[in-house]
């Protein structure tokens, strides 16, 4: 729900899942009036006790409102409660609780008890009673987006507060190529030696949107550097030398491509606190992340462990009730970890000795979302997979219980989302690549290309 600074007034219905996906999100609409039916703090009443991880988001959301509304006489929650100015050149909003039930059917002809036409006929009423003012209705159900539409209400929009693009082609990327040969674009530089690296100055005109910590690389295969500081004048860029980044090398493991050979130097890189590898299935982020994690771990000694985890299918909720203990309860879902465990060790004598002995001697743990919260890790290397299901707020528990000398890789395909309440431009892997793209810790890499057979190459394409 994108809007612009305007001074025509307009009122707000907002559905349960607005607030379970973000819980003061009734804070956000300006100057402008919100209305939540007491339908919807019957769902949030519902939700608050489960044993799920959005359980939580629901008692966010009421204690966010006890705190508005905590003061408050019935007359005056009818009337509307101020709600805090965000801009003292705004008037501000109100809040409104409104209950529902007692709301004549404004809908003829559909199910006069189900909650979300509850709802829809909230926002009926009120554009009926508040016209010529905008009534909106506010939901990220795109069914209950089209019933409402279908029931004669003008305007029904999605919650896009937290939504930094609006089409995933546009996210960015984490590297720059140049047509032809990157040097033939340049015009001055200069070039000094800090130890055994080269570093260029080059002009601010050559890449106007140029990010710290971005890659650069060239289509005739001559040049690949990165972005270590951006000036109003000038581009410092750190020269790797286009054949030296191919032959990289973690744990036995060679690039295939530019791109995997960008996503090894980053995984490698001591100075990378946050590395995020995005891509479609079969190019091999998996496989690089694990080989880069077992050659800091296990080669280096750089950190103590390593500590996989993914959500589970039930958007990071229970993890069942599979019998054994938490690592064997996620062992099913962290298949692609012990896949890629068995293809880094396939010419060893004993393979699945190997294995055993590698994830015994990495101190690989396997660990499910769920128990996350609240933990501090220390000089480890996190390995999130499969993080587009996840939504910003989860990932930003996880990130934030990254302690001191710990780093995090996170890699996911913004194509295959099983989340029921995500897309690609509302997914939490879309908002840390747009949020940190410009943190000198961290770093981007999309993988282009599948790597992994011809089938799986044409059926990302075909399919």
């Amino acid at each position: 729900m994108a809007r612009k600074k305007s001074k025509e007034k307009k009122i707000y219905v907002l559905d349960t899942n607005i607030l379970l996906h973000e819980p003061f999100a009734f804070l956000n609409f300006e100057e402008h009036d919100v209305v939540i039916p007491m339908t919807v703090l019957e769902e949030l009443d519902h939700i608050k006790d489960r044993n799920k991880d959005v359980s939580r988001d629901a008692r966010v959301a009421i204690r966010a409102l006890e705190d508005i509304l905590r003061d408050a006489s019935p007359e005056q929650m009818l009337q509307g409660v101020a709600l805090p100015r965000q801009n003292e050149q705004l008037g501000g909003g109100h809040l409104f609780i409104i209950n529902d039930h007692h709301i004549k059917d404004e809908i003829p002809g559909l199910p006069g008890g189900e909650n979300d036409h509850l709802i829809i006929n909230t926002a009926l009423y009120l554009q009926r009673e508040k016209g010529p003012v905008k009534v909106i209705l506010v939901t990220k159900d795109i069914n209950m987006r089209l019933k409402a539409k279908g029931a004669g209400l003008k305007q029904v929009e999605d919650y896009r507060t937290d939504q930094l693009i609006d089409d995933v082609r546009f996210l960015y990327k984490g590297y720059f190529k140049f047509s032809g040969e990157f040097w033939s674009q340049i015009g001055e530089c200069r070039s000094e030696n800090e130890g055994r690296d080269t570093v260029h100055y080059v002009s601010r005109k050559l890449l106007p949107n140029a990010y710290i910590n971005e890659y650069l690389i060239d289509e005739a295969e001559t040049f690949a550097g990165r972005v270590l500081a951006v000036t109003e004048q000038e581009i410092k860029i750190l020269d790797f030398g286009y054949e030296r980044l191919m032959h990289r090398h973690a744990w036995g493991i060679h690039p295939k491509n530019i791109y995997q050979a960008m996503a090894m130097q980053a995984l490698l890189d001591p100075q990378m606190d946050l590395v995020i590898l995005t891509g479609p299935a079969g190019c091999g982020k998996t496989l690089i992340a694990l080989a880069a994690a077992l050659e800091l771990v296990i080669e280096k000694g750089q950190y103590d462990k390593v500590i996989v985890t993914r959500n589970t299918p039930e958007i990071a909720e229970s993890i069942g009730f599979l019998p054994g203990t938490e690592e064997e309860k996620m062992a099913p879902w962290l298949a692609a970890i012990t896949d890629s465990l068995e293809v880094l060790h396939k010419t060893d004598e004993h393979p699945h000795a190997s294995v055993n002995y590698i994830m015994e001697k990495a101190n690989i743990q396997f660990k499910s979302v769920n128990f996350m919260r609240g933990r501090s890790i220390q000089n480890a290397i996190v390995i999130l997979d499969e993080c587009q299901n996840l939504s910003a707020a989860q990932l930003k528990t996880i990130i934030t219980r990254c302690g001191e000398g710990t780093k995090l890789i996170c890699s996911g395909n913004l194509s295959q989302i099983d989340s029921n309440y995500l897309t690609a431009v509302t997914s939490g892997l879309t908002y840390i690549v747009e949020r940190f793209k410009n943190f000198e810790g961290s770093t981007t890499i999309n993988l282009n290309g599948v790597v992994r057979s011809r089938l799986a190459s044409f059926a990302e394409a075909n399919l």
